[in-house]
C-alpha cells in the first residue's frame, strides 16, 4: 500500500477539492454479530463512498451516499417502510457521514470472489456492530488501496494535527486494525430486512423479494419522471474514465528516451489521478520527416501511443518525481496521464528525451545543434513550480482572505443591482431582443478606451460603442454601421488600434497589406488612408510607447515579417521613416510586439523567438531563444519587468530585469544584454493538464488562447492577466505566480465562444468580455477557482429572448429594441 503514498499528495495537494477520492461502486451494510436484532442490513443497495475535506483543517469525513435508479428515489419518499431504520441510523437517508477517526477502526479486506470491503465501528450502535462497504466487482485493487491509504492519512492528520506528508510508515501503521476479527461477511443475496416500522423484529424479507414486489410501482415512476421531472428526481450512476484503446504505433528509427515508471489516468468524476499500471514502458522514438512518437506499453496491454506535438502539454514535477501530459484520440477526446518514475535520475533522463523530440519536430533542428544556454531554458520553462509547507500555509489564508473580500464587493454589488432594477421599466424585458447577423458576422476584436470610458467591438463592417457607467456595467451608445475606404469601399477591419486620446482609430484592410486607414470617431467614418510603403507591408503596429494612446502622439511602430519601423502619417508619400527602419536579411516571421512607457520595444516571432529593443533601427539588446510554438500575442509591463507572450496553449511570462550575478545587475534586458549563461528563466503559464483534459471533455475543442494582457493602471501598476479559450474566459494573478502557486489561475464559463477580452483602463478588478453576439462588464471577483463543478456545468446563464437577468444577475450589454442600430452587438 504504502508504494501509492506519493500519488495521494496530488488528491490533497488540491484545496479546491473539496471530495479527495471516490470509490464509484458498491453496497452499504449494518452488520450486527451479537445482536438479537437480525444479523445484517442492507442500508443502501448502490451507494458510493467518498473521503471530504470539513470545514476544519486536518479534520476529513468518510461519507457513503445512495445512488438512485431513474424513479426509485421519489418512490422511496412516498413509502415509509425504510422510516424506522433511518431514525434508528440517525442522519439523512440518502447520506451517511462518519469522521475519520481513529475509534472507527477502519480495516480492510479482500474476499475470495474479489471484491475489497471496508468495515468500520457503528459507534452509536450495540458492541460488534459494523458498517461495511462492500465494493462492487469493476472496483481495481489499486483503486481501493489508494482509498484505504487516504483514509489511513486522514486519521493521522486528525490525530497529530499535521501534514500526512511528515508521517512515517511506522506512524501510519497505527492506524491498521489487521489483528481485529475478521470482517463478518454481508450476504448481498439473503440480507435480513424489516419490512415495515410495524412489524415484527423477526419477520424479514429477502431484499431481492422485495424489489420484485415494487417493480412495477417502479415503473410507473419511472413513466412519471419522464412525463413530469419534477416528481421524480433522477439521479444517474457516474461511471469513471476508462483509458481508450491505444492507436497503432510507427515504426521507430532512434530512441531518445527509454525508461520504465507507474502510469496513472485522471478520472474526470473524482477529480483524482487512479493507478493503472505499476510498472510500464515509456518510450519516445524518432519516426522521421522530423516526427517523434510516445509509446506506453505494459506487461499485458498497449497503453497508448501518440505523436510528440506541443498539445502534450507537457509538465514535470520533480518534487513528485512525475510527468504529466495530455492524450488526444482521433475522435479528438481528451485524457489526462501520469508518469511516475522511481528517482530523479530517471525523470532527467525522459524529460530531455521528451523535450528534445518536441524541439525537434518545432524547429527542424538537431537538439544538439541548440547553444548550451538555450537547452536549459527549454527545459526549465516545463518545469513545474512548487512551494513549501509554509508557502502552500500562506497561500491558503490569503485565497481566504481574497474570498471573504470578493464576497463583500459580490453582496456590495448586489445591493447597487438592486437599485438598478428599480430603475428599469417592468415593460423593459418585453423590449429587449436579440438579433443576429444576417450576413453571419460576429464580434470578433475589442479595444478599450483609456480617455472616455468607451470600448469599441468590430464585428464585420460595423463597430459597436459601448460606454462604460460608474457602477461598472456597459451601455450601447452607438453603431458605426459602415467602415469603408474613403473611396467608398467596404471592409472589415483585420486589426484596430486606439490613437490620439482615443479620439481616431487606426484600422488595417486585410486586402491592402501596404496601408492603414484613421478613422475620426468623432464622426465615425475613416477619413484618410496611410501608404505606409510600396514594399514593406505592415503585419503588425503597436503604440509608440505603453500609454501613447491617452496622449497626442502621432507616431507608432509597423513591422512586417522581417522589418520593425516607425510610422508617422504626418510624412508626406510613404509613411515609413526611412531612417528608424531595422530590416534583416532573414525572414525572421515577426507575429507581435508590446512597448513599454518609455517606449522600449519587445518583439515576437512565429518560431517562438523574442527580442528586447530599447529603440528603432539597431540590434535588439536580448534575444530570447524560441521554444518552438508561434507567439500569437505579446504585452509588456509598463516598467519594463516583465514580458507576456501567448501561444496557443500556454502563455510566457519573462523577467526581463536582470538580477545578481549579471554584470549589468539592476538593468533591464531592453537596456543592456543578459550574460550568456544567465538567459531568463521563463514561467511557463498553462493549465494544469487535468484541467486540459476537462476542458476539452466539456467542449470537444482544443485551447485555443486569446493573446493575453496585463490590466493597465498607470499608477498601481500591473497585478493580473486576462485571456481566454473557447467558452472560458481565464485571469492569472502575477502575486500568486511570482509566489509559485500550483494553478494561479481563475475561470468563468460562458455559454458560447469568447472571441475576445481586456481589462477596463486603470482597473485590475473589472473585466470587458466580447461573445459572439454579446458584450459584458463583469468584475474578476466572479471568476472562480477550476473544479470539476465549475468546468462542467457553471455556464454564465444567457437571457431569455436576450431579456434582463432577473433577480440579482449583472445587466449586461443585452440589446432593446430601440438601441440597435442596424446590428446587435
Amino acid at each position: 500500500m504504502f508504494m501509492l503514498r506519493n500519488v495521494s499528495k496530488y488528491l490533497f495537494g488540491d484545496t479546491s477539492k473539496e471530495t479527495l477520492l471516490t470509490l464509484q461502486q458498491g453496497q452499504l451494510y449494518l452488520v450486527r454479530p451479537l445482536s438479537p436484532k437480525g444479523y445484517s442490513e442492507l442500508i443502501f443497495k448502490d451507494a458510493a463512498a467518498s473521503i471530504r475535506r470539513t470545514g476544519q483543517e486536518f479534520q476529513y469525513q468518510l461519507v457513503v451516499q445512495r445512488a438512485y435508479e431513474e424513479g426509485e428515489e421519489a418512490l422511496n419518499e412516498d413509502g415509509d417502510e425504510e422510516e424506522d431504520i433511518e431514525d434508528k441510523l440517525g442522519g439523512d437517508k440518502d447520506e451517511k457521514t462518519f469522521l475519520l477517526d481513529q475509534g472507527l477502526n477502519l480495516r480492510s479486506e479482500i474476499r475470495e470472489g474479489g471484491e475489497t470491503v471496508f468495515a468500520w465501528r457503528d459507534l452509536s450502535g450495540d458492541e460488534g456492530d459494523l458498517f461495511e462497504f462492500v465494493c462492487d466487482n469493476s472496483t481495481p485493487a489499486s483503486e481501493a488501496a489508494q482509498f484505504g491509504l487516504v483514509a489511513l492519512q486522514c486519521q493521522f492528520e486528525r490525530k497529530y494535527r499535521q501534514s500526512h506528508t511528515q508521517a512515517s510508515d511506522a506512524q501510519l501503521r497505527e492506524f491498521e486494525f489487521d489483528d481485529d476479527e475478521p470482517i463478518p461477511s454481508a450476504s448481498p443475496i439473503a440480507s435480513p430486512r424489516t419490512l415495515s416500522p410495524n412489524a415484527s423484529q423477526s419477520l424479514v424479507v429477502p431484499q431481492q423479494l422485495n424489489l420484485e414486489a415494487n417493480k412495477g410501482v417502479k415503473r410507473e415512476m419511472a413513466k412519471l419522471s419522464k412525463e413530469d421531472p419534477e416528481k421524480a428526481v433522477v439521479k444517474k450512476q457516474v461511471e469513471k474514465t476508462v483509458a481508450p484503446p491505444s492507436a497503432k504505433h510507427p515504426e521507430g528509427r532512434e530512441v531518445l528516451a527509454h525508461e520504465k515508471a507507474e502510469l496513472h489516468l485522471f478520472d474526470f468524476q473524482s477529480g483524482a489521478f487512479v493507478i493503472q499500471d505499476p510498472e510500464v514502458e515509456a518510450k519516445v522514438s524518432e519516426v522521421g520527416n522530423w516526427t517523434y512518437w510516445l509509446q506506453i506499453e505494459g506487461p499485458e496491454r498497449d497503453w497508448l501511443g501518440q505523436p510528440v506535438v506541443p498539445e502534450l502539454n507537457p509538465v514535470f514535477n520533480f518534487e513528485y518525481l512525475s510527468f504529466i501530459f495530455n492524450h488526444y484520440t482521433e475522435d479528438g477526446s481528451a485524457y489526462s496521464w501520469l508518469l511516475r518514475f522511481k528517482d530523479n535520475t530517471k525523470l532527467e533522463r525522459f524529460q530531455e528525451g521528451l523535450m528534445q523530440a518536441l524541439w525537434e519536430h518545432l524547429n527542424e533542428t538537431k537538439w544538439l545543434k541548440a547553444k548550451d544556454t538555450e537547452r536549459d531554458y527549454v527545459l526549465d520553462s516545463f518545469k513545474d513550480l512548487t512551494m513549501d509547507d509554509v508557502r502552500e500555509e500562506e497561500a491558503r489564508l490569503e485565497d481566504e482572505e481574497a474570498e471573504e473580500l470578493e464576497q463583500e464587493e459580490e453582496e456590495e454589488d448586489d445591493e447597487q443591482q438592486v437599485q438598478r432594477e428599480e430603475d428599469y421599466d417592468s415593460d423593459e424585458d418585453e423590449d429587449e431582443v436579440i438579433v443576429r447577423d444576417k450576413d453571419g458576422n460576429v464580434n470578433s476584436q475589442l479595444a478599450v478606451g483609456s480617455k472616455h470610458d468607451r470600448s469599441f467591438v468590430v464585428r464585420g463592417s460595423k463597430i459597436g460603442v459601448f460606454k462604460h457607467t460608474p457602477t461598472n456595467q456597459l451601455e450601447f451608445s452607438t453603431n458605426i454601421s459602415k467602415v469603408q475606404t474613403p473611396k467608398g469601399k467596404l471592409f472589415s477591419p483585420k486589426k484596430v488600434m486606439l490613437h490620439e486620446g482615443d479620439r481616431n482609430m487606426v484600422l488595417q484592410n486585410e486586402a491592402d497589406p501596404n496601408s492603414l486607414y484613421r478613422m475620426d470617431l468623432e464622426y465615425g467614418k475613416v477619413v484618410d488612408e496611410w501608404k505606409v510603403h510600396d514594399d514593406i507591408p505592415v503585419n503588425v503596429f503597436a503604440p509608440e510607447n505603453k500609454f501613447a494612446q491617452t496622449t497626442d502622439e502621432k507616431t507608432f511602430l509597423g513591422l512586417s515579417s522581417n522589418a520593425l519601423y516607425r510610422i508617422d502619417p504626418r510624412q508626406a508619400g510613404n509613411k515609413l521613416v526611412d531612417s528608424q527602419l531595422k530590416q534583416y536579411a532573414s525572414k525572421n516571421a515577426f507575429s507581435a510586439a508590446a512597448t513599454t512607457d518609455k517606449g522600449y520595444i519587445a518583439v515576437a516571432s512565429s518560431k517562438g523567438d523574442i527580442r528586447m529593443f530599447d529603440r528603432l533601427g539597431i540590434n535588439a539588446k536580448t534575444h530570447i531563444p524560441a521554444l518552438g510554438d508561434p507567439i500569437i500575442g505579446m504585452d509588456v509591463s509598463a516598467d519594463g519587468h516583465w514580458v507576456l507572450a501567448t501561444t496557443r496553449t500556454y502563455l510566457l511570462l519573462i523577467d526581463a530585469m536582470q538580477g545578481e550575478g549579471n554584470k549589468n545587475a539592476g538593468k533591464l534586458g531592453f537596456e543592456r544584454a543578459f550574460d550568456k549563461d544567465k538567459k531568463p528563466q521563463p514561467r511557463r503559464l498553462a493549465l494544469t493538464p487535468s484541467h486540459v483534459a476537462q476542458f476539452q471533455h466539456e467542449t470537444k475543442a482544443p485551447i485555443a488562447f486569446t493573446p493575453a494582457k496585463f490590466n493597465v493602471d498607470p499608477n498601481g501598476g500591473e497585478t493580473s492577466i486576462v485571456s481566454a479559450t473557447g467558452p472560458f474566459i481565464v485571469t492569472w494573478s502575477l502575486k500568486k505566480i511570482l509566489a509559485g502557486r500550483k494553478d494561479p489561475y481563475s475561470i468563468r464559463r460562458y455559454a458560447e465562444q469568447v472571441k475576445a477580452d481586456d481589462f477596463r483602463f486603470g482597473s485590475d478588478s473589472n473585466l470587458i468580455v466580447a461573445l459572439p453576439n454579446e458584450v459584458e462588464a463583469v468584475k474578476k471577483s466572479m471568476l472562480k477557482r477550476p473544479t470539476r463543478e465549475s468546468i462542467a456545468g457553471m455556464a454564465t446563464p444567457r437571457r431569455s429572448g436576450g431579456g434582463r437577468t432577473s433577480g440579482k444577475g449583472t445587466r449586461g450589454s443585452y440589446l432593446g429594441r430601440n438601441e440597435i442600430v442596424n446590428s446587435p452587438y
